[in-house]
């Protein structure tokens, strides 16, 4: 994670060793001058010591005010200022110090220059520094909140695409439950059991959440058999899964509304039976591979185009966990209706977990 610029110990370890390094570089220079070592070590511990404040003081203003447009110009002025009031502050204290030696007060004036330009260039360097630190800092803030923006939104769509379909499921249940509470009370009972276990077990479940097929096929039964109580013996259902996908991941209660939606188009239409044929396919190791057929009529589907809101949302929701959108699809022949999904199995970052 990054942290402020003069957070933790690196940072302070990387600017010690910097100065004590400059501090050292600045000693040979005035010995080779022949300044006594300990005008030499005053000067130079004086000198940088200031500096360095100035540059500390640099990267903290940075912290609070970061530059805009102005960024270059700021820079060159606040460079120049404190350059320029390092410098006074340098020549006014080594004055008072050394005040009575000539020769020594020489070459501090002969050194103006030098030391104005060092100073400039230390704290334009470090503002540079300071203000490229914190500008990465700031994009990668507001590329964190962006993504936690669109974390709250997806999960938002999601929500509302789950709602959109429990009701309607919820609905029906109960108008079967209603009209069987008359003639056979016994099946009513039982529906409401097995309402209870389905609702139990979805209310549990996070849109976000994995589970294997094994344990979805599982939730899914508990659906179909509350069908199989509205429409008797006409629903008829073949589950296909191999041993490799049994054990594949798949997102919670995917499945159900895309039977739901081959109920719908497979025995709203008809008074025969109908078979709902469920395949799942995990010999592909990257990919797992499923299959769901239902007869329909194109003579009597006609006024209903498109393949349902059932097969939309999980359209949506595929885009939405997985960025792509190839991984459902349908086609008909021959009477028949078919509707082909993929479940990527490599990891892949959603929205709380990784799949």
């Amino acid at each position: 994670m990054v942290t402020p610029i003069t957070k933790g110990r690196s940072f302070y370890l990387a600017f010690t060793t910097w100065w004590l390094v400059w501090i050292i570089v600045h000693i040979w220079v005035l010995r080779e001058y022949e300044v006594s070592f300990i005008q030499s070590l005053a000067d130079a511990f004086t000198s940088n010591l200031l500096l360095a404040a100035f540059c500390l003081l640099v990267v903290n203003n940075m912290k609070y005010y970061l530059p805009r447009n102005e960024r270059y110009w700021y820079i060159l002025i606040i460079s120049l200022v404190l350059s320029s009031l390092y410098l006074f502050l340098v020549r006014t204290i080594l004055k008072v110090w050394y005040k009575e030696d000539d020769v020594y007060l020489t070459l501090l004036r002969q050194s103006f220059y030098i030391r104005y330009i060092t100073g400039f260039l230390m704290i334009g360097c470090m503002s540079m520094i300071s203000l490229l630190w914190y500008t990465l800092l700031e994009q990668q803030e507001n590329e964190q909140r962006k993504e936690e923006a669109e974390k709250i939104s997806k999960d938002a769509e999601l929500l509302k695409l789950r709602q959109q379909l429990q009701p309607h499921f919820l609905f029906n249940s109960l108008n079967s439950i209603s009209a069987l509470a008359g003639t056979q009370p016994e099946k009513a009972r039982h529906m409401i059991q097995q309402l209870s276990d389905f609702l139990r077990g979805t209310l549990k479940k996070e849109e976000h959440q994995q589970v294997s097929l094994q344990e979805e096929i599982h939730h899914l039964q508990l659906y179909l058999d509350i069908e199989k109580v509205r429409f008797g013996h006409r629903l008829q259902t073949k589950l296909e899964v191999d041993e490799q996908a049994a054990s594949m991941l798949i997102p919670v209660l995917l499945l159900q509304p895309v039977v739901e939606n081959a109920i719908k188009f497979g025995l709203y239409d008809t008074t025969e039976n109908v078979l709902i044929r469920i395949k799942a396919d995990g010999t592909k190791k990257d990919m797992l591979e499923i299959l769901i057929e239902n007869p329909f009529d194109p003579s009597t589907t006609i006024a209903t185009q498109g393949t349902g809101f059932g097969l939309a949302s999980i359209a949506r929701r595929l885009y939405l966990l997985y960025a792509r959108q190839d991984l459902i699809r349908t086609s008909k022949t021959d009477q028949l209706f078919t509707t082909h999904i993929l479940i990527p199995q490599y990891n892949h970052e959603m929205s709380h977990t990784r799949i």
